[in-house]
């Protein structure tokens, strides 16, 4: 992106509300908190990440919103209530689409149901694929602990494409390693494994008996072989 030298607007993420109205599902706000209608029906960009469930103050007291962070030509951040249709259609949708489809750019678009109902659906830019799901049983679904996954998946495979990026100048964090520790306890349960299997492993690949002990490109290779893993069983 280019920057622009001189005078400009403040340079900060712009917010996007979800919103049933006759010509249109989505706004902006203006400084004097007026609605600014946009009448295109979807948004292409990166999704950089999503908050679920998030305590936000209003005017109407505490309410909870799921935010979705998007790189675009600027930073998006789109706002929706957390109990809405167009919020669990978004979890439902994330869920469905695997690591490396959601580190590529992605579609959002809105469609309008019935009275105030917004639903959200999502496509590949490259192929017009829509991503398909099924709202079969929903009332039955955990909409928090969905939140809470889909939000671990994406924060977490940022975390990760951070860190790659980071190797190259040694800049990993303890915190970071941490949390990819973590992952691999996850695969780990996952397939099974027993602490013996997993030192075997180590010892055969790296001749070292702890993950501790990895540096942290073998750590990085070690998730995404415990990755590949689970994905084939």
């Amino acid at each position: 992106m280019v920057v622009k030298l001189g005078f400009g607007s403040v340079p900060k993420p712009q917010y996007v509300f979800v919103s049933r109205e006759s010509d249109h599902c989505w706004y902006m706000l203006a400084d004097d908190a007026q609605h600014i209608p946009i009448f295109d029906k979807a948004l292409t960009g990166v999704i950089a990440e999503i908050e679920a469930n998030k305590i936000v103050e209003t005017k109407f007291g505490s309410v909870r919103k799921t935010d979705l962070h998007i790189s675009a030509d600027k930073p998006y951040i789109i706002r929706s209530g957390s109990d809405s249709f167009f919020s669990k259609n978004l979890l439902l949708c994330l869920d469905a689409l695997s690591d490396q489809e959601l580190c590529k750019p992605l579609t959002i678009a809105v469609s309008p149901g019935d009275s105030n109902v917004v639903f959200c659906k999502i496509y590949d830019p490259i192929t017009y694929r829509s991503i398909g799901v099924s709202w079969d049983g929903y009332q039955e679904i955990d909409w928090q602990a969905l939140g809470q996954k889909v939000s671990l998946k994406i924060n977490g495979i940022n975390h990760f494409n951070q860190a790659e990026t980071n190797i190259s100048t040694n800049s990993i964090t303890a915190e970071i390693r941490d949390v990819f520790i973590a992952q691999t306890d996850t695969y780990l349960a996952q397939l099974n494994w027993s602490p013996n299997q997993g030192k075997e492993y180590l010892l055969q690949r790296y001749g070292k008996r702890s993950r501790l002990q990895l540096t942290d490109i073998e750590l990085l290779e070690f998730i995404d072989y415990l990755k590949r893993q689970v994905n084939q069983s």
